[in-house]
């Protein structure tokens, strides 16, 4: 479990940037500690705990990278076709014998090259005369051959530890021989809505409710990182019940996540919930929508408390849970996907802050073109499900003009 200190945060100023916010989390916060063993099947999405060595190089021998015929490239003219006899046939998972010089051997893709042999034609670069084969001039030895090796030597990393496992580490770490790989334990991750206006999906919504949909959303980003998340519920509009409950989640998690009650209201009760149960560490990101988002510690384990407007919430998760929870499971950093775009609409803002703006995208002749979605409410669930991506407008940015390039995070990248 994640034991901080309640000052491990700290930083002076009102209105935090998002660089400082993610140094602080990489600067200050260290990985939970332990390893378990993984099957394959069972690493997807998991964070390597070592560094991963081969124990074979990989590919494991001398092969042939095409289907065609081996031959000693010494045998090959200069100019004019050369002649060999054809000597045999090596498929893939057999082994054939040493090849005499003046032969050839007709040979499969990853099958092994025989001995002597150093060089292949592809079967449709020759031409075979009854056992006579005809080869070009031209070719380069070594040619469509893979020494053993050549993808990985024996002996050296294959992957870096904090290496999240994805498809490609997972079928290197097949091609490699091993069965099970040394994982770090999940992060256990609470997520709390708050609100007496919330009702959970399926319940009868009382006056003035409307049902909650950010512990879902932010439980569905959880599920594409290294965690095992826990759906704690909606605190009530109650001080001493969200400090309850806060004290109550830290004895289990090594995260907790809520949204809403983070702002200045006077039904805002999470952040005075973190000041008494543990320690408010910074409060108010310099980044629109987004803006009210806490960081505190409650009894050594950390707490982000995100805005309660949906796509403000999704904002502020991006640049403060996801970071954060990649730091603590013990995994590389992972910058965000970023695009390059041609603006075609028309944006003013303050200087100060980072903006994202919603949009559509679509090919231009130049390349990708960012149309601004028409309404920007940061509560309106169905900007995000009929856009495609959020324009990123810098700090000193004030004014945006059709026609310039921007930076673009698609949504593809992101849900």
């Amino acid at each position: 479990m994640a034991q901080l200190s309640d000052d491990c945060f700290a930083f002076g100023g009102p209105l935090l940037p998002v660089e400082v916010a993610q140094a602080l989390i990489l600067d200050r916060v260290a990985p939970l500690g332990g390893e378990e063993l993984a099957t394959l099947h069972a690493s997807l999405g998991r964070v390597l705990a070592r560094p991963l060595l081969a124990r074979n190089p990989l590919p494991p021998f001398f092969n042939s990278a095409v289907d065609g015929y081996a031959f000693r490239h010494a045998d090959l003219a200069a100019s004019g076709e050369t002649c060999l006899l054809l000597a045999g046939r090596i498929a893939a998972g057999h082994s054939g014998g040493a090849l005499a010089p003046g032969t050839a051997a007709r040979i499969s893709t990853g099958a092994p090259m025989p001995q002597g042999a150093d060089t292949v034609m592809m079967q449709e670069d020759a031409r075979l005369d009854g056992d006579t084969l005809l080869l070009q001039p031209g070719l380069k030895r070594g040619a469509n051959a893979r020494p053993a090796g050549e993808d990985v030597a024996a002996g050296a990393e294959a992957l870096p530890a904090g290496r999240r496992l994805r498809a490609p580490e997972i079928g290197l770490a097949a091609a490699l021989g091993f069965a099970t790989l040394p994982v770090r334990p999940l992060l256990r991750v609470g997520v709390f809505s708050t609100g007496d206006e919330l009702a959970s999906p399926g319940a009868a919504l009382g006056v003035a409710q409307t049902y909650d949909s950010n512990r879902f959303t932010l439980m569905a980003l959880l599920a594409g990182l290294p965690v095992t998340s826990t759906d704690l519920g909606i605190l009530p509009d109650d001080a001493a019940a969200t400090t309850a409950a806060l004290h109550a989640a830290s004895a289990t998690q090594d995260l907790l996540v809520t949204s809403g009650g983070v702002s200045a209201g006077d039904e805002d009760h999470v952040r005075a919930a973190i000041e008494t149960a543990g320690k408010l560490v910074f409060w108010r990101l310099a980044v629109k929508p987004g803006r009210p988002a806490a960081m505190g510690v409650v009894n050594g384990v950390p707490l982000v408390g995100l805005p309660g407007n949906p796509v403000a919430a999704v904002v502020t998760f991006l640049h403060l849970v996801r970071p954060l929870v990649l730091r603590l499971a013990g995994a590389e950093p992972e910058e965000l996907l970023r695009m390059s775009a041609t603006a075609r609409f028309v944006y003013r803002k303050k200087a100060g802050r980072r903006e994202y703006v919603r949009v559509t995208l679509h090919d231009g002749e130049d390349g990708l073109v960012a149309e601004k979605f028409p309404r920007e409410g940061a509560g309106l669930l169905t900007s995000l499900t009929q856009s495609q991506g959020f324009v990123e407008l810098s700090e000193e940015m004030t004014e945006l003009s059709p026609g310039m390039a921007v930076r673009l995070l698609p949504f593809a990248a992101i849900f």
